[in-house]
């Protein structure tokens, strides 16, 4: 593999490193992209003493190709849900109306899903006037995390800085005119998929996710999150 990272704790931690300018300040928040980017958004709120949240985003995948993008969703609380879509890809797909439909549909529930099972009783943040860093674990096309940064937008934040470990180039070119900045701790224009740059990419499940926010709230782990993390200790 390239020289990249451990696992997710390590990029986060890393890439706090490039965030220590954030530190410390009352009107910074860390929302993250689950699931893969919340164990990276919980170093990183660590290293700057932030809070910690999360921003649910949906990829709306290509028929037949489903990690390929022709768009994606997000939640933007009590605005809705935002749709992006990626022009380039959505252009080559057969009846793309209908597919978007279809897809939106099935994620959407997912989405709804994943508010309840993170978020369960508690209001999203309040991030008006605030600098939001948007944290996931890589950026490849870009399509999950331009929908959570046009969700974001609806919630009239100060700042929006996109942060990740690693990312494509052009992407991260691209999110330095979209968002307010966007920090890549490793940009490269040789990618070939975020995983590559992790010795341990192992998936991030719904359980840790909650024991995380729990963590980071310092609330009880819920009793779900409780019973994964026992289950994967004995296996």
């Amino acid at each position: 593999m390239p020289r990249g990272f451990r696992d997710r704790r390590e990029a986060g931690r890393q890439l706090g490193q490039w965030l220590a300018h954030y530190a410390h300040r009352p009107d910074v928040i860390v929302l993250a992209l689950p699931r893969g980017g919340v164990p990276v958004g919980a170093e990183v709120a660590r290293a700057l003493d932030a809070p910690l949240d999360v921003l649910v985003v949906r990829k709306l995948g290509v028929p037949g190709q489903e990690e390929l993008a022709m768009g994606a969703i997000a939640s933007a609380g009590a605005a809705g849900v935002v749709r992006v879509l990626n022009r380039e890809v959505a252009r080559l797909v057969p009846d793309v109306d209908a597919a978007l439909e279809r897809a939106a549909a099935v994620e959407g529930r997912e989405l709804a899903r994943r508010e309840r099972v993170y978020r369960g009783d508690r209001p999203p943040p309040d991030v008006r006037g605030k600098t939001v860093l948007l944290v996931d674990d890589g950026l490849a096309t870009g399509s999950t995390m331009l929908a959570a940064v046009g969700a974001l937008r609806r919630l009239e934040p100060a700042h929006v800085v996109v942060a990740v470990p690693v990312g494509a180039a052009q992407t991260c070119a691209t999110f330095r005119r979209v968002a307010d900045a966007c920090v890549c701790a490793i940009e490269t224009t040789a990618l070939h998929g975020v995983g590559r740059w992790f010795a341990d990419f192992t998936q991030t499940t719904d359980g840790e996710v909650q024991e995380i926010l729990a963590e980071a709230a310092g609330r009880p782990v819920p009793h779900a999150a409780a019973a994964v993390s026992m289950g994967a200790a004995s296996s």
